[in-house]
């Protein structure tokens, strides 16, 4: 069994930045790549940023290139998502989750078997 919980939301000012912590229970964190979703209401969950657990190799959408930065310490099971220069459209409810497989980079929910209940993010105008 695996529980993944997200920390760091909050409300901030459009160009501020916000860091997101995932911390996973159980020793098993490492072998898996580790993915950011984010939601908002009445939209389909969207990708945002994936970490490989082979060399943690970064992927991201095309939407947060150059703004957001995801990393991972896997002493402390923990993943991060570094976000800089945030905009009003980035407001929505994150969520951290593991893949499962080995078809890298994993950009769809259906590729991932645990997700956190969600930390949410608002960006002010």
């Amino acid at each position: 069994q695996v529980q993944l919980v997200e920390s760091g939301g909050g409300l901030v000012q459009a160009g501020g930045s916000l860091r997101l912590s995932c911390t996973a229970s159980g020793r098993t964190f490492s072998d898996y790549a580790m993915g950011w979703f984010r939601q908002t209401p009445g939209k389909e969950r969207e990708f945002v940023a994936v970490i490989s657990w082979r060399m943690s190799v970064l992927y991201y959408a095309d939407s947060v290139k150059g703004r957001f930065t995801i990393s991972r310490d896997n002493a402390k099971n923990t993943v991060y998502l570094q976000m800089n220069n945030l905009k009003p459209e980035d407001t929505a409810v994150y969520y951290c989750a593991r893949a499962f497989g080995s078809n890298y980079p994993q950009v769809l929910p259906s590729d991932y078997d645990y997700w956190g209940q969600g930390t949410q993010v608002t960006v002010s105008s």
